[in-house]
Order: C-alpha cells, then sequence, then structure tokens
C-alpha cells in the first residue's frame, strides 16, 4: 500500500505562468490548471473510473448469489458468490480511498497554482496594482475565488468516472431488458437537464454576490487598517454600523445564491431517488411477468443505486463549473491587468562603474557616490522624480543611468541595483529578521548592522525575542516612527548601487533624524542616495541639494550656497522651520 501511495504522489511540483492564451476565458483558466498537472488529473480520472464502475460490480455479483444460491440452494455456489462479493467490496474501498486522496491533491494543486500565478502577477504589478483594483478583491480572489476554481476541478475524476459508469450500466441493462436500458438512457439526461435554468441563475445571482463581497471586503481591510484613526476621531461606531448594513445587504444577496444552490442539492439527491424507484418499480413488474428473474431485478436496483452516484455528480459537477466560470473570471480579470514590461529587443546593462542618473523631464540630474536631496514646495512634485527615477508605473522613457535608458534595463537587474524606500511601503507580518532581509538571506549581523544604520536599534531591543521578534501586518503594533525605521532598515539591507528615499524621517525627532542621517552618509559612503525631504536638517547634511519649482530644477548647490543664493530655497526651509517649531 505504501508503494501504492508513493507511486500515486510521484508527480513533478513544477510552476511556470500561465500564457496569455491561458487568460483568455475562464474555461481556458480551467484547463491550464488541468494542463499543469496532466498525469495526477490522469491518475484522478482512472482511479475515479475504476471507483465508479466497480460500484456496479457488486450487484452483478449479488444477482448470482440469489440466482445460483439462495433460488437454487446451492451452498458451495452461495458461499464461493459471497466472499467474491466481500473482495469487490474491500477492491472498491480500496479505490475509493486512492481516488479520494488523489483528486483532493488535484484541488490543492490548482488552489496552490492559482495563489502563486496571483502573487507572481501581483508583485510584477507592485506600486500600479492599487490604481487598478482594491486589497478587498485581492483579498476575496486570493481566498474565495481560488477555492471554488479548484473545487469545479473534482468534474477532473469522477465526473469522468460518472460518465464511464454511466455507459457501462446502460449496457449492461441492456443484455437483462432493452426497455429498462432505454429508460435509463433516456431518464439520466432528463434528470441533468432539469437543473439548467437554476444554474442559469447561479451564474447570474453569484456574479453580483461576488462583486459586492469584493466591495465589502475592501471597506474592512480599509477600516482595520485606519482603525487608530477612527477611535481618534471617534469615528469607529459610524463605521461599524455602515459595515453592519452592508453585511446585511450581502447576507441578502447570498440568500439569492443560496436558494438556487440549494435547490440544486436537493435535485441531486432527490431526483435520482425518484428515478431509482422508478426503475425498480418496472424491473418488479417485468419480473412479475416472468421476463427478468429475482436475481435480474436485485441488480436492476444495484445498478440503478449505482447511477445515482454518476447522476449526482453530473448535476454538482455543472453547478461547480458554472460558479468557477464567475470565480475564474475575476482571477483572469486581475491576471490580465497590464504591466510595465520589459522591452522585446534585448535588454541594456547598466554599467558597473557609477554613473549619473538623469530625469528629463524635471532635469534632475543625479551625480553618483552623492547624497542628494530633492526638495520643493509641493511635495508631490519631488515624489514625481523619484516615480520616474525609479521606473514606478508604464516605466518612463527617458529617464538614463549612466547613459544607458532606464525603460531599456531588465526589471530584475533594475530591481537589484536601484531600490525605492516609500513610506507606504507595505510591512508585512513576520519576524524582524524576515522583514529586514527582504527576499535576501538573512545574515544577523547585517541586520544588526542595517537596524544600527536606521537608529532602529532601540525599537528592536524593546521588543521580546529581539530579531526573532514577529511583527504584526503592516506594523500596526509599531509606532509610525518604528515603522518608517523598520523601511529604511529594510531598503539599507538590500545594499542597491542607487537608493531612493521618499521623506525618510518624516515621522521622528529632531536627534533621531540627525543620528539617522549620519549613520546613512557613512554607511552609504561612495553610494548614490537620494532623498526626498523639507527638513533644514537633512538638507544641511546633504552632499547636494536640488530646489525644485513646478517640477522643473530651479538651483542646485549646498544647503549653505542655496541659503545664500535662493531666496525662494530660503523661503522654503525658513517656512520648514517655522512648522517644526509650531510642532
Amino acid at each position: 500500500m505504501a508503494a501504492v501511495r508513493e507511486w500515486l504522489d510521484r508527480t513533478p511540483e513544477t510552476w511556470s505562468p500561465p500564457a496569455p492564451a491561458d487568460l483568455t476565458s475562464p474555461y481556458r483558466f480551467l484547463f491550464w490548471l488541468t494542463r499543469s498537472q496532466a498525469r495526477r488529473i490522469a491518475v484522478g480520472a482512472a482511479l475515479g473510473t475504476l471507483w465508479t464502475v466497480g460500484l456496479a460490480v457488486p450487484p452483478w455479483v449479488l444477482s448470482r448469489v440469489v440466482d445460483q444460491g439462495l433460488v437454487a440452494r446451492d451452498t458451495e455456489a452461495l458461499v464461493g458468490w459471497s466472499m467474491i462479493l466481500l473482495a469487490v467490496a474491500v477492491l472498491n474501498a480500496l479505490l475509493g480511498i486512492a481516488r479520494h486522496r488523489t483528486m483532493t491533491k488535484v484541488r490543492m494543486d490548482a488552489s496552490f497554482r492559482s495563489v502563486r500565478a496571483t502573487v507572481w502577477h501581483t508583485s510584477r504589478l507592485g506600486a500600479s496594482l492599487a490604481r487598478h483594483v482594491s486589497a478587498g478583491e485581492v483579498v476575496t480572489v486570493g481566498i474565495a475565488d481560488v477555492y471554488v476554481v479548484a473545487q469545479a476541478l473534482t468534474v477532473t475524476g469522477p465526473g469522468v468516472g460518472a460518465v464511464v459508469a454511466y455507459a457501462v450500466v446502460a449496457v449492461v441493462l441492456f443484455t437483462i431488458s432493452p426497455l429498462l436500458a432505454v429508460v435509463v438512457l433516456a431518464g439520466v439526461p432528463l434528470l441533468a437537464v432539469a437543473v439548467g435554468p437554476l444554474l442559469h441563475r447561479i451564474e447570474r445571482t453569484g456574479g453580483e454576490y461576488r462583486s459586492h463581497q469584493g466591495r465589502l471586503t475592501t471597506r474592512l481591510v480599509d477600516a482595520l487598517a485606519g482603525l487608530r484613526v477612527l477611535n481618534g476621531l471617534g469615528g469607529k461606531t459610524f463605521v461599524a454600523e455602515r459595515y453592519q448594513e452592508q453585511s446585511q445587504r450581502l447576507v441578502r444577496r447570498g440568500y439569492r445564491v443560496a436558494g438556487p444552490l440549494s435547490w440544486v442539492g436537493a435535485l441531486s439527491t432527490g431526483l435520482p431517488a425518484l428515478f431509482l424507484a422508478t426503475v425498480v418499480w418496472l424491473s418488479a413488474r417485468l419480473a412479475a411477468t416472468g421476463a427478468i428473474t429475482i436475481g435480474d431485478v436485485v441488480a436492476v436496483y444495484g445498478y440503478v443505486a449505482v447511477l445515482v452516484v454518476p447522476v449526482g455528480f453530473f448535476i454538482e459537477g455543472s453547478s461547480d463549473i458554472t460558479r468557477a466560470r464567475v470565480a475564474g473570471q475575476r482571477i483572469i480579470d486581475l491576471l490580465n491587468l497590464p504591466v510595465a514590461h520589459d522591452n522585446d529587443r534585448t535588454p541594456e546593462a547598466i554599467p558597473a562603474e557609477p554613473g549619473p542618473l538623469v530625469d528629463p523631464d524635471s532635469g534632475v540630474v543625479i551625480r553618483p557616490g552623492l547624497l542628494t536631496a530633492l526638495v520643493a514646495a509641493r511635495p508631490a512634485e519631488t515624489r514625481a522624480v523619484i516615480e520616474r527615477l525609479g521606473q514606478i508605473g508604464m516605466r518612463p522613457p527617458g529617464t538614463t543611468w549612466a547613459g544607458v535608458r532606464l525603460a531599456d534595463v531588465a526589471r530584475e537587474e533594475l530591481r537589484h541595483r536601484l531600490v525605492l524606500a516609500d513610506n507606504d511601503a507595505e510591512v508585512f507580518a513576520g519576524t524582524v529578521r524576515d522583514i529586514v532581509s527582504g527576499r535576501l538571506e538573512p545574515d544577523d549581523d547585517c541586520i544588526r548592522t542595517a537596524l544600527h544604520t536606521a537608529v532602529a536599534e532601540d525599537a528592536v531591543e524593546a521588543l521580546p525575542g529581539g530579531l526573532d521578534a514577529e511583527i504584526a501586518a503592516g506594523g500596526s503594533d509599531l509606532s509610525g516612527g518604528q515603522r518608517q525605521r523598520i523601511r529604511l532598515a529594510r531598503a539599507v539591507y538590500a545594499r542597491p548601487d542607487v537608493l531612493l528615499a521618499v521623506e525618510p524621517t518624516s515621522a521622528v525627532d529632531a536627534n533621531t533624524e540627525a543620528a539617522m542621517i549620519d549613520r546613512l552618509r557613512h554607511a552609504r559612503q561612495d553610494r548614490t542616495t537620494v532623498i526626498t525631504t523639507s527638513s533644514p536638517l537633512v538638507l544641511d547634511r546633504a552632499d547636494e541639494v536640488v530646489v525644485l519649482v513646478d517640477g522643473k530644477v530651479s538651483s542646485v548647490g549646498t544647503h549653505t550656497e542655496l541659503l545664500r543664493t535662493d531666496l525662494c530655497y530660503r523661503d522654503l526651509v525658513s517656512r520648514a522651520q517655522n512648522g517644526a517649531a509650531d510642532e
């Protein structure tokens, strides 16, 4: 038995993303999931067929027990056929276990592949994801829709077996009575067709329910993220009441979906039972006229009782596929969101030697090896420059690094050599070690160095467990300043050639801010670092300050030079100092 399980499990676990052709319709996506584990699907279909057909063997053996053992009063035949019946029952049980085990793996594999494809694509979308779809929609796709689609793959196992078993039973019944065979052949399709209108209603109402579910999940995610703010403003009760109201609307929509679903479940059990009663009544009438034997009546009852299983699979499988069509459409809608692709031609390589980073839209030129500060009266202007330099979104074509267009550089190389540290960057749940190391291999000494650079070592030391301390999703158990320093430590640990940091010291006090900038200068000596800020303390420590007015470079120099020569810069710094003093 162990050898059989090992053979069944011997399926290579490879993964590759779905091709564009696999995302043209929900059925093509289902076919991709099926094709991706073709061997396991084939094994499941074979086991499902053997198990379902095997269910038809006991009625035939039982008819031999009755006719050749009981009716003929032959003890030897009775014992012999009874032992065969026991052996067949044991074999069917083993086939049932193997079938269920294999189909469970099929559903799990499909679920994991769908989740992996979703995570893969959302990571490619990066910061642009929020512009296309809400967080609640992504959560619902990754939980509810993935489960529904995976469940639909059940039709590849017992569904195939049900078709074969139906054909086998019809042939066997034809040898007993052509009339019974015709009734079965005509009756079973009618049972499956009877639920057709219900399936259309499930598809229609299921789509509406699914859309409302995504919006409600988004509201829940937003409310949880802003729970502290809501507590402070006293708006928690209002938001909770609105959420409860919308939840009740979703419940009512759920009833509209559950109604036809419950009818499908009831019909999948009730209609086959009525069909069984009809065929048994007909076979009993035939036995009364002598057209068939008593053993044949027993066999017919067993055959039709066996058909209850495939008929139930037909109806439930149709329902699963209908629901999977709605869920699959949501998945492929997410997977079809546009990504800023690399050019089709061979990507350019960034020279190993340091070179200037140039944004022609603003005229900003970042000289290599310096700590450069970008400052503007409107923070959106400096952020726009950072996003162009970091190639966020659809990859602006004009930005260059050491003379090479960043739009022509392979995204993987760019993300390895250039890192953007944003205050909106996600802090995932995990240990401090995992959060700071990110996608890189963790090195405790380097992690501690990065934490020291970001002046975050005191925050970590205060946590139970140090580097092994667990941080909640979003860093909700940290203060704003602590989250900001953890994010900076993560960026420093990556050791990029270019570090772009958006307001990395905005949530800390002046002493911590001074320590952060001094340590960052020392840690990234001879490496390019760009910071957006209006803090005079940071500007004074920058090697070079670039002033933007209306999104264009107005002046460039050191903090001291600009205070002396640039009236606009002097007013900007004065306002920043006054604002800090007011705080």
